[in-house]
């Protein structure tokens, strides 16, 4: 796999083996949505590989957040952080992972007073977590004024139109998976 925008364009990175990674075509989707990165906190939840986080780091966002809680995911991830920006994993300001629970780390997030202008997940298929850790958003404050909630998931599961102050403003099927973004609403 690649990068496929900004300063880290055309970098390729590894891929745990025997996870379904988020696409070139539906990456690139998600970045047409979400435009200028600069200067935004990215949280990326069930990071996989950590191509959504690297590719948001890629393209200016001002510090990325991936959470994964399988070791062997975890370990990809460290690799390719290294690999494409040489700062370290676990103490970097700018590009962090967080290995645990995705719905626990929201909480831990919370309770440190972290908030994000972008959460993308994109959680395994088919096991209900979508709805489950929008939910889980919703219930804990790590979410900034009108941030954007961008969720990849089967396209047989069904999300909610709003969920506490999020409210869905378009969603979008590639295949098998449907895109769907949510937006706060707390000071529209």
């Amino acid at each position: 796999m690649k990068i496929i925008g900004g300063s880290l364009r055309g970098r390729n990175f590894h891929m745990p083996f025997g996870i379904s990674p988020t696409q070139n075509l539906v990456r690139k989707a998600v970045f047409d949505i979400l435009g200028d990165m600069s200067g935004l906190e990215f949280l990326d939840l069930y990071a996989g590989s950590g191509a959504v986080g690297l590719e948001a780091f890629s393209r200016g966002a001002k510090r990325v957040t991936l959470v994964e809680k399988d070791l062997r995911c975890a370990a990809i991830i460290k690799e390719n952080i290294k690999l494409l920006t040489s700062i370290d994993p676990q103490e970097g300001e700018m590009i962090r992972l967080i290995e645990g629970d995705a719905l626990m780390t929201v909480k831990q997030l919370a309770q440190a007073r972290k908030k994000f202008d972008i959460v993308f997940f994109d959680p395994p298929f088919e096991r209900g977590l979508g709805k489950k850790t929008l939910k889980t958003l919703s219930a804990y404050d790590i979410l900034q004024p009108n941030c954007l909630v961008i969720i990849q998931e089967h396209n047989k599961e069904t999300l909610p139109e709003t969920e506490g102050r999020v409210r869905l403003v378009k969603a979008k099927n590639y295949g098998s998976s449907v895109i769907t973004v949510y937006q706060d609403q707390s000071e529209l």
